[in-house]
């Protein structure tokens, strides 16, 4: 399997979907706005998109399955398995805010071996494959090299219908804020994890998310040089719906904030 020649098709990908996302902003209403549950919208470019993104998908890897976000087809694991998000960042697209983007993630077996991120706005695709380094259109990209948290930018997302840990949660991000250069939230986890990935952000932490959410831009964190981990500073966060990535220098020292709030 050339890992390599499959994803740069499926950045090509991305670039063709993300071109019709972007052609159908300007066209849809809030009458094609549906909601999943509370603070979850999704619309008929998200459907499309996968719709897309599958058929694609397929022939690029026949008899591969896939788990994605807007249930499309029915969600099964088997030896290469896609992680797809059509449109991370439903929320931000709908109310035309410039940050969202297209996640594509292989699994083979049970390890991630490629991921792309596509962030239509910009025009930045984020992608790298097994054994190879992280890249952003070409340039090869690193993780930041800050190594205390007080030099540190943090990127993170506000829970939106667990609100189970959100006193933790407040406390942990009222720490942070007190003893780190600031806090982002851009509203798309993927995006985070990619711009930690190319030393934009040094850190990011949330708690609510689904794979696909974090697949591919977690992977490129790794391919970047950076750690990710959950919320017990363990490896196992695709499946935890909880996840910290960072530059790896300071992953110590912010997990020692997590674990004072979280436990």
């Amino acid at each position: 399997m050339n890992l390599e020649k499959i994803t740069m098709d499926v950045c090509k990908l991305a670039k063709d979907t993300g071109s019709f996302i972007d052609s159908e902003a300007s066209r849809f209403s809030r009458t094609d706005i549906e909601l999943k549950d509370r603070n979850n919208f999704v619309t008929y470019v998200d459907k499309e998109s996968e719709k897309m993104l599958i058929d694609s998908l397929s022939r690029i890897l026949p008899g591969s399955t896939f788990i994605a976000e807007e249930n499309t087809l029915e969600h099964k694991v088997s030896e290469l398995t896609w992680i797809i998000d059509p449109l991370d960042g439903t929320t931000n697209y709908i109310h035309r805010l410039p940050v969202y983007s297209i996640s594509i993630a292989l699994m083979k077996e049970q390890e991630l071996v490629m991921g792309v991120v596509y962030e239509i706005n910009n025009d930045e695709c984020f992608y790298s494959w097994k054994e190879a380094p992280a890249y952003l259109n070409h340039d090869t990209i690193t993780v930041s090299r800050n190594k205390v948290l007080d030099d540190c930018l943090i990127a993170t997302g506000f829970p939106y219908y667990d609100y189970s840990g959100l006193e933790n949660y407040l406390a942990l991000f009222k720490d942070l804020m007190k003893r780190t250069r600031g806090i982002r939230r851009m509203g798309s986890a993927a995006v985070d994890l990619a711009y930690v990935a190319c030393g934009r952000f040094d850190t990011f932490f949330e708690y609510g998310l689904n794979p696909w959410d974090v697949a591919a831009g977690a992977f490129l964190v790794q391919q970047a040089g950076g750690k990710v981990s959950n919320f017990s500073n363990r490896p196992e966060y695709l499946f935890t719906k909880e996840i910290v990535a960072s530059n790896s220098f300071v992953h110590e020292e912010f997990m020692k904030a997590v674990t004072n709030f979280f436990g």
